[in-house]
């Protein structure tokens, strides 16, 4: 038992049907669609191989992109991957809940893998409401019916209050697995007694996110919140610079203006505690071109952090007790845009704090970089990974406690 949460040692899979959420969204090519990091697949081998050995008959369910996005495809390539992975054929169905789904499973022998459809192909799964009005759905309820038993290894979406996530632990035996379990182990550890002084990095484009996360962990005490990216470019914004049209178009488009009063909210509270660029990296018709903030606006987007605010935040990197970091720092796909996210993982590597990184693309960098071995420990989950740190209860994680 882990804190009030069963594992794998304190429920009876043996045998039975089993249902397995995992994580394997992973990025795809945007050309062949091919995907291209296996990280996640890897990382639920554990639970898989284990289940195996139980003799279960294994239900795996997943999903992959979001509706509309380019990344939105089925999981048949999925199954194929983890074949590879596991050495045992995962078979595939392009179903869900169908009568084919009922047979199929019902057709599953010792120790089989069966993948099924993308589970955001079906709108009930999209929906965020809590644990017991999604073990209401139909979703919940017709795949309930069809296994015994729910394992719950996909900490990466443990943050989404959605039916697969939260529903089964309502109406059926349900424990985490063994890749869940670690990451609550690790991180839960680390928040009971961290060594001071405490340091977000928080980047990437999901800023709504990373702003709620960082009024989380300064009320919680951190004492430095580092931003980058969008993050930091709503914190340049909400400090009185005009940050160009590109760039304070690209939060209009993802409706991310009222974010502006909010971080303004938390630089009059917290002060000199968020750490904000001064100087940034610009993308002039695709070369990159450094000022400093005060040069603002100029009418290309700033794609990356500047040398003096890498040097500024290396130095407060190094000085850390614990880091937790999130997201890149700059558009990290173009080389050319890549090095504040890069300098931020190599300080992160040299710094004598207890490390945890998370997110695509942070942990991309840290492997790109070949400073795996230098991070304490890599979270399968951007997202959940940062929730869980910044101190708020996880949907997922509390669905477990008690079930």
């Amino acid at each position: 038992m882990l804190d009030g949460i069963k594992t794998l040692d304190d429920v009876d899979v043996d045998g039975k049907t089993t249902l397995v959420r995992l994580d394997l969204n992973s990025p795809l090519d945007p050309t062949t669609k091919e995907i291209l990091d296996d990280r996640r697949f890897k990382a639920h081998r554990e639970t898989l191989e284990e289940l195996v050995e139980r003799k279960c008959k294994i239900v795996l369910i997943s999903h992959q992109g979001r509706p509309g996005e380019a990344d939105f495809i089925s999981l048949e390539k999925h199954s194929h991957l983890l074949s590879k992975i596991l050495n045992k054929e995962v078979k595939f169905l392009d179903s869900l809940m169908s009568s084919c789904t009922a047979k199929a499973i019902k057709n599953l022998g010792e120790g089989e893998f069966l993948l099924l459809e993308n589970t955001r192909f079906y709108s009930e799964e999209t929906l965020q409401r809590p644990a017991d009005a999604q073990a209401k759905t139909y979703i919940v309820q017709r795949m309930s019916s069809m296994v015994e038993v729910f394992v719950n290894d996909a900490f990466a979406v443990a943050h989404r209050s959605q039916p697969t996530v939260v529903g089964f632990p309502q109406v059926l035996p349900s424990c985490a697995g063994r890749l869940m379990e670690k990451e609550i182990k690790i991180i839960t550890s680390t928040l009971k007694e961290p060594k001071r002084p405490v340091c977000f990095v928080l980047g990437g484009t999901k800023a709504i996110d990373s702003i709620r996360i960082a009024t989380k962990a300064l009320e919680n005490g951190v004492e430095y919140v580092i931003t980058g990216g969008v993050v930091a470019n709503i914190f340049l914004a909400a400090m009185g610079y005009r940050i160009g049209e590109p760039s304070i178009e690209f939060i209009r488009g993802k409706k991310m203006v009222d974010q502006i009063t909010v971080a303004r909210d938390l630089l009059e509270k917290y002060g000199d505690r968020i750490k904000v660029p001064t100087d940034v990296a610009l993308d002039v018709r695709g070369e990159r071109k450094e000022i400093e903030v005060s040069e603002l606006p100029q009418n290309y987007p700033i794609v990356d952090i500047g040398e003096n605010t890498i040097t500024t935040y290396r130095k407060l990197l190094l000085n850390a007790g614990t880091i937790f970091a999130n997201g890149a720092l700059g558009i990290f796909e173009k080389k050319e845009f890549a090095k504040g996210t890069e300098e931020i993982i190599k300080a992160i590597a040299d710094s004598k704090a207890f490390s945890i990184i998370g997110g695509g693309h942070t942990v991309a960098a840290a492997r790109g970089l070949k400073v795996e071995d230098k991070i304490n420990h890599i979270s399968s989950g951007g997202g959940a990974c940062i929730n869980l740190l910044a101190g708020y209860k996880l949907p997922g994680i509390e669905a477990l406690r008690g079930a």
